[in-house]
């Protein structure tokens, strides 16, 4: 029979394992101030510009419509800054999502990817209410570094297709037919696209040269209207020059309106995907790849903007809360996986905001622009995203860490360029497990070569047939065959074997093992076995496995001096 425990005593019981529902947000209003919302205005109109393309092109390239890519950057960047842990975090579309998304498209369709994520929303949610934002941070930086480089050299070469023009009615998602498939279309390659997507490109790296320097802001008074020119963020002014250039000039380029008939005016009508409890078996791994690179990446964002504003720290378990509230209302209208995104988190703190009310006022920009000026968006041409992702693909990676891979010992190394290859070539789940195993397997064997088992210092005088070593680091699974080689290391005339266990800061049940089969050995040989100066871990699951009264308690001492004694070595 269960036990019928009161729901208020369940309760209590979970309470110190479970973490409080609170966001942010409430605690940003208590002492809101009128000039907290002028700098939080200011700043979520500047960055609602910014996510607008960045947007629509992290849609089109995760396999979507452009407007999803705008739904998910008002539904889920609203519900992350309602109910984050961030004062100033930014959530919406992801470049390092593209890949993810589109390669579960390809095999699994659309309307699984809704489900896979709604049930990510979840699993986030599960995260951060049992406390588990704090494991995030144990995923090892070379790992992270890895698969970041990895994602963005993939979004590189999917965005090839438009860049170039070329007729390619669908991009595979795997990484070599997408070579395959770019290399036979070269022969409608488009010039026109090119050179737009290119200027694009380019444009983005000058504009803070330019923007900055003499030729926009020399001697110009303060109200020239160069000057609001140059505060413009490069991608809007990227992409409404090339917008124009191209509508203008009447170049034969691909367009949002010619391949997908443009933006509607208003947002979906919230429903339920289509799915079967036959389909969600086959989803697992799905859902906890867009769970786990969703809580590294917001995680990840909101240490940056930890560092790069001065206000509270995040909090890490409200954040993958919020996260995951977001990843589960955002499908409900056709929006695709979200989490914080570094890039416009570093806009909104320069911008600066102060609260998440910032993040607010981003998302209704984003849906005020996006009702008002839609019919706009068709003359987009997909080149000019192209550039965008491009640029932004750029800026992810972390290049100059494979220029500085020879300063780092061979486990860095083979983790990071491990992780990045099997990220180019197969995908991210599996980038991150083999690496996640790599770093264990490194770690093992880095804390094994730690363990040592030296003979007491020459030249102590100790009494005859007793020998003395000193045990250094950890004894777990990892070292015991150092204490299994001990034993072939006693002279013929010993009749009492010391350990000195001062510097042993750890003992695990693998090395209490081999402490036990060491002293049946000794046993045997008529040699004792003699612990002195044990620290308090080692000796708690010595006695707690009842070692100790196996062992004696007159052979556990508290100095090497005291194991001399006759009655200890006897």
């Amino acid at each position: 029979m269960i036990p019928d425990v009161p729901m208020a005593t369940l309760k209590a019981r979970l309470a110190p394992y479970m973490h409080r529902f609170r966001p942010r947000l409430l605690d940003a209003l208590a002492s809101y101030e009128r000039r907290d919302f002028l700098a939080d205005l200011g700043a979520g109109l500047t960055v609602g510009v910014v996510a607008l393309p960045l947007a629509m092109a992290f849609g089109i390239a995760s396999g979507v419509k452009p407007e999803d890519g705008l739904i998910t950057a008002v539904v889920a960047g609203l519900v992350i800054s309602l109910l984050g842990g961030s004062n100033v975090q930014i959530g919406g579309p992801a470049g390092a999502f593209i890949v993810i998304v589109y390669g579960i498209i390809e095999r699994y369709g659309l309307a699984n990817l809704l489900i896979a994520t709604m049930l990510a929303g979840v699993v986030l949610v599960a995260m951060g209410l049992f406390k588990l934002g704090a494991l995030v941070r144990y995923v090892p930086v070379s790992i992270v570094i890895g698969f970041t480089n990895g994602i963005a050299v993939l979004i590189g070469l999917s965005q090839l297709r438009d860049l170039l023009g070329l007729a390619i009615p669908k991009m595979p998602s795997d990484f070599f037919a997408q070579i395959e498939a770019l290399a036979s279309n070269l022969g409608s390659f488009n010039p026109y696209a090119f050179a737009i997507g290119m200027a694009c490109f380019g444009g983005l790296f000058l504009w803070p040269r330019i923007a900055g320097g003499k030729l926009l802001a020399g001697d110009l008074g303060r109200a020239h209207p160069v000057r609001y020119v140059a505060r413009m963020p490069g991608p809007v002014v990227a992409l409404v020059t090339c917008t124009a250039v191209v509508a203008i000039a009447g170049l034969p380029v691909e367009t949002i309106g010619t391949r997908f008939g443009g933006i509607p005016r208003s947002l979906p009508t919230p429903a339920l995907p289509d799915f079967s409890w036959t389909t969600v078996k086959h989803l697992l791994m799905p859902t906890i790849t867009i769970a786990l690179l969703g809580a590294i990446e917001s995680l990840l964002c909101a240490r940056v903007a930890d560092n790069a504003a001065e206000m509270p720290r995040h909090d890490p378990n409200q954040e993958l809360m919020a996260q995951g509230v977001a990843n589960f209302v955002a499908p409900l209208v056709g929006g695709i996986p979200a989490t914080g995104t570094i890039a416009r988190t570093i806009t909104n703190v320069r911008a600066g905001a102060r609260t998440p009310v910032a993040g607010i006022v981003h998302a209704l920009t984003i849906l005020l622009i996006m009702l008002a000026a839609a019919p706009l968006a068709a003359s987009v041409p997909l080149a000019a995203l192209a550039g965008i992702l491009l640029h932004v693909a750029w800026n992810m990676g972390e290049w100059r860490e494979f220029a500085r891979l020879r300063h780092f010992n061979l486990p860095y190394r083979t983790i990071l360029v491990g992780t990045f290859l099997l990220t180019v070539i197969f995908d991210l789940t599996v980038a991150v497990e083999v690496g996640l195993m790599l770093a264990c397997a490194f770690f093992i064997y880095r804390m094994g070569t730690q363990f040592r088992v030296l003979p007491v210092a020459p030249g102590t005088v100790l009494p005859a047939g007793v020998q003395v070593f000193e045990l250094y680091g950890s004894l777990f699974f990892g070292a015991v065959g150092k204490i299994d080689a001990l034993r072939g290391q006693l002279p013929a005339d010993t009749r009492a074997v010391v350990l000195e266990m001062h510097r042993l800061v750890l003992l695990d049940t693998s090395g209490l093992e081999a402490l036990v089969q060491l002293h049946r050995e000794l046993r045997r040989r008529d040699i004792a076995l003699v612990l002195a100066n044990v620290n308090e871990q080692p000796l708690s699951l010595i006695r707690r496995s009842g070692f100790e009264a196996v062992l004696g308690v007159d052979h556990i001492v508290p100095t090497v001096a005291a194991a001399f004694d006759d009655e200890a070595t006897a």
